[in-house]
């Protein structure tokens, strides 16, 4: 009995449908790290950062995969697209606070509200990191492979990031928290998230990035063969 080959198409499937669960995730992985900003966390009354910050070196280690699989135009389609996202969660999330609500959920409406009353401000500051931060993230990881080639990713992800983190924390934090907390606690709250930011990239975000490129690399190749 002769044997079928393999569907090229069903790589072909199997390669986009990567790109759209990497991209699903990485508008996901801002839009959450952006409602949980709202949360401030202090350790021993000294060092100072928004629950966001667990999750935003993920959402960069998927922008290193979208660049370093699919390229920088399509990594800066996927950062507009996400900037998008962000401005329609602001609209939709204040369209439910102008929203009246019944008396006997007063005490959730208030939640509701003092939650999402301050989101704008957070997105706002996001935006602005987000811009500056992912797109020279993206551009400097494409920069630095056409130096190294394939060799060297850790350096293209921490490389790219130990910039990118600076300029996406500094204009964050200024924006989100001038005003409502002192000067003091604004400086530690930059260095602290900046330092957990590189470090959870070096330590977590570096990995899967070996791993989740590595898998779609092998999807890539069988779809180019």
């Amino acid at each position: 009995m002769e044997k079928v080959s393999e569907n090229p198409l069903k790589n072909r499937d199997r390669s986009e449908l990567s790109l759209i669960i990497v991209v699903a995730l990485f508008v996901t992985s801002y839009l959450v790290s952006n409602i949980m900003a709202v949360k401030v966390i202090g350790i021993f009354n000294l060092f100072y950062f928004d629950a966001g910050t667990i999750t935003f070196p993920f959402a960069y280690m998927l922008g290193d995969v979208l660049t370093e699989i699919w390229g920088y135009r399509t990594a800066r389609r996927v950062i507009y697209l996400t900037f998008v996202c962000n401005l329609i969660m602001v609209v939709c999330t204040q369209i439910g606070v102008w929203l009246p609500s019944p008396d006997y959920l007063d005490s959730t409406a208030v939640a509701y509200n003092t939650i999402f009353t301050y989101v704008p401000r957070i997105v706002i500051a996001s935006l602005v990191g987000f811009l500056l931060g992912e797109l020279s993230n993206a551009w400097l990881m494409d920069r630095i492979k056409r130096i190294t080639g394939s060799r060297l990713l850790w350096l293209r992800t921490i490389g790219s990031s130990v910039i990118a983190y600076l300029l996406d924390t500094v204009p964050f934090v200024v924006i989100a928290f001038a005003g409502t907390i002192t000067l003091r606690d604004m400086m530690l709250m930059i260095a602290m998230q900046y330092v957990m930011k590189v470090g959870i990239e070096a330590v977590i975000g570096t990995p899967l990035a070996y791993a989740v490129i590595g898998r779609l690399n092998r999807i890539t190749r069988k779809v180019s063969h």
